[in-house]
């Protein structure tokens, strides 16, 4: 099985679904908090905004990506 194929099976249950909306809300989050925050503080909301993105990109990965 693949990477991809995975998630196409992951993408099918609900459960999976309500965590990657979790994942979308705490990035939103992190987005809100972005405003009047210390530079260090704006690095780490950063990086931690890029690592949801990144989990968002691979669990639509199979919505995206078509087979060659």
């Amino acid at each position: 099985m693949t990477i991809q194929e995975d998630i196409e099976h992951l993408n099918r249950h609900d459960s999976f679904n309500r965590f990657i909306d979790l994942i979308k809300q705490m990035r939103e989050e992190c987005i809100a908090e972005m405003h009047e925050v210390s530079t260090d503080k704006l690095q780490q909301l950063s990086g931690r905004i890029l690592s949801y993105d990144q989990i968002m990109t691979i669990a639509s990965w199979s919505e995206t990506s078509s087979p060659e």
